[in-house]
């Protein structure tokens, strides 16, 4: 039996190239969420008018990776404090987000992210919300880490954050 979790932490490369290092994932797919504009594409996404955050959607087995575990990688990969922001990427589409399936995953990220506070000298910023709806990103981007590990962004930005993962979450990573 597996659940999913919905969040948006910058780039959806990012994320989606670190929880599929993770043991009890079974899937990510990366996609759009929190927007008003039904099926929207990348290029629309980045343009800014659609209200869409990039987010990956992590499918896992509780039973291996918990919901609170996997939220605990989600505010150390990312800086959850800065507003439509992660690094140079700049945009209402890359805002912090987690946005929840059930009310019990929304009660989790709230004691989450409190708990999280504690890393942080500047306020968290994530949102959290019930999901309503998600639409899956172009083909393009799935796996696209893996696929492309010397283009530029993913040498300078996805790399590093999949190292610090590997690093700090050792006990969590899937033994592939």
């Amino acid at each position: 039996m597996t659940e999913l979790a919905t969040l948006g932490g910058g780039c959806f490369w990012c994320l989606e190239a670190v929880y599929l290092e993770l043991r009890g994932v079974r899937a990510v797919k990366s996609g759009y969420a929190g927007g008003h504009v039904a099926n929207p594409t990348y290029e629309e996404v980045c343009g800014k008018k659609t209200g869409h955050a990039e987010v990956v959607q992590v499918e896992f087995d509780p039973a291996e990776i918990s919901f609170a575990e996997l939220l605990e990688v989600f505010f150390t990969i990312h800086d959850p404090t800065t507003k439509d922001r992660q690094g140079n990427d700049v945009g209402p589409q890359y805002r912090s987000v987690i946005l929840a399936h059930s009310p019990e995953q929304e009660r989790i990220a709230r004691e989450q992210l409190a708990a999280a506070q504690a890393h942080w000298d500047a306020p968290i910023v994530t949102e959290i919300a019930p999901l309503e709806k998600f639409w899956p990103a172009e083909r393009v981007h799935d796996n696209y880490f893996a696929r492309n590990p010397q283009n530029p962004y993913c040498a300078v930005v996805v790399a590093p954050k999949v190292a610090k993962a590997r690093k700090l979450f050792l006990d969590k990573l899937a033994h592939r």
